[in-house]
């Protein structure tokens, strides 16, 4: 509770930022790449998340030592799944070689609390739009404070350079891929300053340093590649560029993928883009076939036919998903959302729920939470969640408003009250600066 009231008090404005995607299968699949690396740094896989942020440059970062950052941008560019653990490697090395804790004790000394706030607050501070892929969270990129908490020393890139090839080998993945990275990322400093993308700016990139790399990865064993891992990526980056990419481009190289379920998974989402429903639930079903009813992919079929008005048969999916799925709370928010579009809140509120305890930062699900117990009768509850919703987007007057509004709602004392509390203070520190 503690680091979600800072994250209220010092967040960004939701418009100062950028949006993380929020997909459950893309988030799986970061899951599955990530494992072996995170149980090489000694780091608990199912503690540490790989979130994808809406951004077409080529850029990675951690803001704690719970969250690694990827830019959507970076996904789309890299070409194996050998490439992206090795990304996973070098942010993951930040984190267990202490860089993260050394920083934030750095940012205390020199206090610039707002920029630690943005930071802590990265992973929460939701924004309200709408991503064909999911609901947005702000990051406070623009803030000074933020760009030097982000900002690397080159004897802290030396240390992630050499524990994340030590990562890479310990897991079983080819070094090479690190240096792949590397070379990706180093075609940017000829560009000026303005032209580079972030990462340049905040990870020094040297000739000397990739040069120390390949050395690094010459006394190294080469390894496979891993048939699961090239899977997972060809999945999570096919969806990515199906909703990021003209439906025509995705329809043009969707042959490419390397299995049929993919292309056709590709195929479902660019027909879905262009409001051809039948074609894309043609698409789904066949991919379905193949994949023995994958809740990932019985979630996209959802999401096609809620987009599409079909929302009785909406819910009937979402429903399979989510018994085949467990407790994965963005499945469990699409399901609420489909309930709610049916005219079923009291059955919606029930799934939300669920989801919240699970995950309390998808923005998009603390709205259709708010429009659930309105509509079931708790004017005070839904108050309570716009005004986190509002707080989380950095919009601490509206959060504010809605958790005074609260406070003469909910029985004065309990938890929900409580709640409000914690935003109203938020909202005046906040007033204050």
């Amino acid at each position: 509770m503690m680091a979600l009231v800072l994250a209220l008090a010092i967040a960004a404005p939701a418009r100062a930022g950028v949006a993380l995607l929020r997909d459950a299968d893309i988030e799986y699949a970061l899951r599955q790449l990530a494992a072996p690396i995170l149980g090489a740094a000694g780091l608990s896989p199912s503690q540490t998340r790989i979130l994808l942020v809406d951004d077409g440059s080529l850029n990675a970062f951690v803001a704690d030592t719970r969250h690694i950052f990827i830019h959507s941008g970076l996904v789309s560019r890299l070409e194996t799944a050998a490439q992206l653990q090795a990304v996973i490697a070098h942010e993951a090395a930040h984190i267990a070689n202490g860089h993260i804790s050394q920083r934030l004790g750095n940012m205390r000394s020199a206090r610039t609390a707002a920029g630690l706030g943005l930071v802590l607050g990265a992973a929460a501070a939701a924004a309200s739009g709408e991503g064909q892929l999911g609901a947005a969270v702000a990051l406070g990129t623009q803030n000074s404070a933020m760009r030097s908490f982000l900002s690397h020393t080159r004897a802290e890139e030396s240390s992630a350079d050499i524990e994340s090839v030590r990562l890479l080998a310990r897991a079983g993945i080819d070094p090479r891929a690190a240096v792949e990275v590397q070379q990706l990322f180093s075609g940017q400093e000829a560009l000026s300053l303005g032209r580079q993308d972030p990462y340049v700016r905040s990870h020094p990139l040297t000739r000397d340093r990739l040069r120390a790399l390949e050395g690094l990865v010459a006394g190294q064993p080469q390894a496979a590649p891993d048939a699961t891992a090239n899977y997972w990526f060809a999945r999570a980056k096919g969806k990515l560029t199906a909703f990021q990419r003209a439906p025509s481009w995705t329809l043009r190289r969707a042959g490419d993928s390397p299995s049929a379920d993919i292309r056709l998974m590709r195929e479902a989402v660019a027909h879905h883009r262009n409001a051809d429903t039948r074609r894309a639930l043609a698409a789904i079903d066949e991919a379905l076939r193949l994949r023995g009813d994958d809740p990932l992919l019985l979630e996209l079929k959802g999401q096609i036919l809620l987009e599409s008005r079909n929302f009785d048969a909406a819910v009937q999916v979402y429903q399979a998903a989510a018994q085949r799925a467990g407790s994965e709370p963005l499945i469990l928010g699409g399901l609420g959302r489909a309930l709610l579009a049916a005219g079923r809140p009291g059955e919606a509120l029930r799934a939300l729920e669920a989801a919240q305890g699970r995950d309390g930062t998808d923005a998009r699900l603390l709205r259709d939470l708010a429009m659930a117990y309105a509509q079931s009768g708790q004017a005070g509850m839904a108050s309570v969640v716009t005004a986190e919703r509002y707080a989380l987007q950095g919009r601490m007057e509206d959060a504010g408003l809605h958790a005074a509004r609260a406070s003469g709602l909910v029985p004065r004392g309990s938890g929900p009250w409580q709640r409000a509390q914690d935003v109203l203070s938020a909202a005046e520190q906040a007033q204050r600066r």
